[in-house]
């Protein structure tokens, strides 16, 4: 099975309601979807979002960069010879990492097609079936009160909380949440970068003072601030995960050794693809430090393939955070991974068993 051409389309699926944190409001998911031909007729299919403010990826950079630099390098090569295609995709450009993590999405899923096997079941196997929180959006108090209490009645067990806006609201939205949803629900914040170092601290302590009791914290403070995200570790009891100061596994390591967090997110557009998160769940593993795996705002296709990930290396990561096509109106996707609310499982299908994407726009 050879590569023979590598086509582009487009995405776009509205949401149910819109999606809002301390960078962003969103009413649409908008991916560039990739396709991988091969010379048997099978073909690999891979996504990504435009995440300028994070990755600094655009529909435009993600086309480009594949068409431009990626591609060339690939078309001829031999999907068994994963290790080398992979290679070949990281080292191909510096950053772009949702340009490649689309592209390796697409030849992990020409990987499981070739050795006619669900990617979960080469990557390691496990339990096919995960259980994922959903995200509630940052708003009125009483707008997130109510989309808490909703999440819970479809069945969620763990919301996570958009905050970093205001501080004292942030305050205020978490206990009142939590007042609303205590002993129905676990409560994960997300500040998306949103505080200060001293800012978390007083949040997180005068929360911890009034009982509030939060299962984690994602990245309270700027990304490139381990010094900010270590001082904020360090003086609250509330467990800290770092989001966007982790991309790959060299920014692991650093974070790992100056005990900067004690949780760590992966996130495939971040990591440029499969082969790194792999790699990062690896290394958290030696260190005994807890994984989550999350993903931006991005449709069935690539988040099923951080669903096979995070089934394949559950020992790590423990904690999920793959809501996106809960998010959307509807889901485009027929195949292997049966999105149903907070419940993810994983059929036989061989890759990621995609078998049709509904209202895809091709691109020329």
């Amino acid at each position: 099975m050879r590569i023979t051409d590598i086509r582009f389309g487009k995405l776009r699926v509205p949401l149910k309601t819109p999606f809002k944190t301390a960078l962003r409001s969103v009413d649409a998911v908008e991916d560039i979807v990739v396709m991988i031909d091969t010379d048997s007729g099978h073909v690999g299919y891979g996504e990504a979002p435009a995440t300028a403010v994070i990755t600094g990826d655009t529909h435009g950079s993600i086309v480009d960069a594949i068409r431009h630099y990626i591609a060339p390098r690939l078309i001829g090569a031999e999907i068994a010879d994963l290790n080398r295609i992979t290679h070949l995709i990281q080292s191909s450009m510096e950053k772009n990492t949702s340009a490649k993590a689309a592209v390796e999405i697409a030849v992990h899923d020409l990987w499981g097609q070739l050795y006619d096997a669900p990617l979960y079941r080469l990557l390691g196997g496990g339990d096919p079936v995960i259980t994922t929180d959903i995200t509630i959006s940052v708003d009125y108090i009483d707008k997130m009160v109510a989309d808490s209490l909703s999440a819970i009645e479809r069945g969620f067990e763990s919301l996570k909380i958009k905050v970093g806006k205001d501080i004292g609201v942030d305050i205020e939205r978490v206990k009142a949440i939590y007042a609303a949803v205590e002993g129905r629900a676990l409560l994960r914040l997300d500040a998306n970068q949103g505080w200060t170092a001293k800012q978390a601290v007083y949040a997180l302590q005068t929360l911890e003072d009034a009982g509030v009791r939060l299962e984690l914290v994602e990245q309270p403070v700027k990304a490139q601030d381990l010094d900010g995200m270590k001082y904020v570790t360090e003086r609250v009891h509330t467990p800290v995960m770092a989001d966007e100061s982790v991309f790959g596994p060299t920014e692991v390591v650093e974070l790992i050794r100056m005990r900067a967090a004690d949780i760590i997110n992966i996130k495939l557009m971040k990591t440029g693809g499969i082969s790194n998160a792999i790699r990062i769940a690896d290394i958290a593993a030696m260190y005994q430090v807890e994984c989550m795996i999350g993903c931006m705002l991005e449709a069935s296709i690539s988040v099923a393939a951080a669903v096979h990930v995070a089934v394949a290396k559950a020992h790590s990561i423990t904690k999920i955070d793959l809501d996106g096509p809960s998010l959307c109106a509807f889901d485009p996707v027929d195949g292997g991974v049966i999105f149903n609310e907070s419940e993810i499982s994983v059929t036989d299908a061989p890759g990621l068993g995609i078998r049709e994407i509904r209202g895809l726009e091709l691109l020329s």
